[in-house]
């Protein structure tokens, strides 16, 4: 570029003749010895699976924004009505744990033996299958164990679901995650702010603590689910007996000690085994129907 002090001076500019002009596209690699590869990986296939990669990436955002995460109530060791569950791509793995070949005296086996061997053999296969067709038909020793090994997920996949939800049926248990969910959008319909689930209202007072009655129900099968404290666990279907009185009577909860009521199963037998007697359950039923929330 050349140019002088003037300022209405028309600018010129000068090609460098050092710089040579590629006049002609570089060579296409000549892929005809290796069947079903038409194209070179850097950059065109790479760039082609990258655009793909970024579609689903921004479809599982979209997924994540649009649905919030289920979320249940707060850990409670004291819970035994909880059924834990992993997350949908470890219940192969859940299932299998069920397994007697899998588990108690077998469980190195089903935790480490089985999962190293597939994650293993999954991380060897392109070191392994070094052969140069692509097409899944003419490679039968890859493809048959490819369709064993999804066929096998899938498959304990759709058991572990299918006992999950007999299991929450057969103990009539609703998972805390919808329980909470309901809650909210009860909140909510009350013009409670929907923020979050309603605490409940605090449970009324042990009546008659230092009753016989008392040091009856710690040595009984009731503390087992109850708790110490009465207060049960009512996120798992556990009532508290707080203020059980409120509904029940003491001949109504003898009846229900010996003839069960809903999930909860008949606790007269069980009771006597443990070293309590038919005055004793009675005493403890009496004491039960005294609790009153007034």
């Amino acid at each position: 570029m050349a140019h002088s002090n003037k300022s209405d001076e028309k600018i010129v500019y000068v090609g460098d003749s050092r710089i040579r002009a590629r006049t002609s596209r570089l060579p296409q690699p000549d892929f005809s010895a290796y069947p079903g590869k038409s194209e070179v990986f850097i950059p065109n296939f790479l760039l082609k699976e990258w655009m793909v990669a970024v579609v689903v990436l921004v479809g599982i955002w979209t997924l994540v924004i649009s649905e919030p995460a289920p979320l249940g109530y707060p850990a409670d060791p004291t819970n035994t009505q909880f059924i834990p569950m992993p997350d949908w791509y470890f219940l192969f793995l859940y299932q299998l744990l069920k397994y007697p070949y899998a588990s108690n005296d077998f469980v190195v086996l089903g935790t480490v033996i089985v999962p190293g061997i597939m994650f293993g053999a999954l991380a060897l296969a392109p070191f392994l299958d070094t052969g140069k067709e692509r097409r899944f038909y003419r490679r039968p020793i890859a493809s048959s164990l490819m369709i064993l090994t999804l066929i096998a997920c899938t498959y304990l996949t759709v058991v572990s679901w299918s006992h999950y939800q007999h299991e929450l049926e057969s103990k009539n248990i609703i998972p805390e995650h919808i329980k909470r969910e309901e809650e909210m959008h009860a909140s909510k319909a009350e013009g409670g702010g929907g923020g979050a689930a309603k605490k409940p209202a605090g449970a009324p007072a042990i009546v008659a603590a230092d009753d016989p009655g008392a040091e009856i129900y710690k040595k009984a099968t009731c503390v087992t689910c109850h708790g110490t404290d009465l207060k049960g666990i009512p996120s798992s279907g556990i009532p508290a007996l707080r203020g059980v009185g409120d509904e029940h009577d003491a001949a109504s909860i003898l009846g229900i000690i010996k003839n069960g009521q809903g999930t909860m199963e008949p606790q007269y037998d069980e009771n006597i085994k443990k070293g309590l007697t038919d005055a004793d359950i009675t005493k403890l039923s009496e004491w039960l129907g005294m609790q009153k929330s007034q």
